[in-house]
């Protein structure tokens, strides 16, 4: 029997990664690698990988993004169609696990009220320790303060982890990342325009990566979308208790400007 545990780069897998770590010390700890990632992503597993003792296994998908947006006509990944998801992060895993018997360990805590990603081979099967033993939103903080590896750095602007392009990104966080990555935010542009350029006269629907509106549209909106932020986050800052950390407050403001729910096997 293989022991599994799937690292997004975001607090709760992390958390329970430290969580299990003398727990079930035959883990084997895994990161499905888009290529997509940001910087910030890959950093703070290098620090994880010190704080476990061992190295985090990358999968890699065989095709890279490219290659799948070609396969689906130049349409752009949505929360409608996620083949990023599929392709890039499912595939991977259980090609690498195969046939072999195995226990996934999955970060879902005892406050949420969702499954994750759960594989449907016969041969995984799924485990939920932080809602087994009662562990909340504050006690993952609590694990990885005690730690020492604290959040990654783009909890500063950002409330999940995944690919510096998700659609599932807040237009604040879409933001974020013109300010903190311009060069990234200007790829994410590139597929814009690539994917309207080869659509042409053959479809009137604009495949966007933010809903409703182009990055370049949003980007224009900068000023006013940061004036909603700072808004949110005052009143999201007086609905609650004092000392609250930072990345609740954050959560609760985006939360105001765009709730749709994370992709569950990228942003745990």
């Amino acid at each position: 029997m293989r022991h599994v545990l799937g690292l997004s780069g975001g607090k709760d897998s992390s958390a329970l990664a430290i969580y299990m770590r003398d727990r079930v010390p035959e883990m084997e700890y895994f990161f499905c690698d888009t290529g997509a990632e940001l910087p910030e992503t890959y950093e703070y597993l290098s620090l994880l990988e010190a704080a476990l003792g061992k190295p985090i296994t990358r999968l890699n998908s065989d095709r890279d993004f490219d290659h799948w947006l070609q396969v689906y006509g130049g349409t752009l990944p949505s929360p409608q169609m996620r083949w990023c998801t599929k392709n890039l992060k499912i595939k991977p895993l259980e090609a690498w696990i195969g046939d072999d018997p195995a226990t996934s360990y999955v970060a879902i805590r005892a406050d949420e009220h969702r499954l994750g990603y759960v594989s449907t081979k016969p041969n995984i099967k799924a485990v939920f320790p932080f809602r087994e033993d009662g562990i909340d939103k504050d006690g993952v903080m609590r694990i990885l303060e005690e730690a020492g590896a604290g959040l990654p750095a783009y909890y500063e602007w950002r409330t999940r982890s995944g690919c510096y392009f998700c659609f599932f990104q807040r237009k604040h966080e879409w933001v974020g990342l013109a300010e903190r990555h311009p060069d990234l935010f200007e790829r994410a542009i590139a597929y814009e325009d690539k994917v309207s350029y080869e659509a042409g006269a053959m479809r009137d629907r604009k495949y966007t990566w933010s809903q409703d509106e182009s990055l370049t549209e949003l980007v224009a909106r900068r000023e006013e979308i940061e004036t909603r932020h700072q808004q949110a986050l005052q009143r999201a800052g007086r609905r609650v208790k004092p000392n609250r950390p930072l990345l609740e407050v954050l959560s609760d403001a985006l939360d105001e400007d765009d709730d749709t729910a994370p992709c569950a096997a990228c942003h745990l």
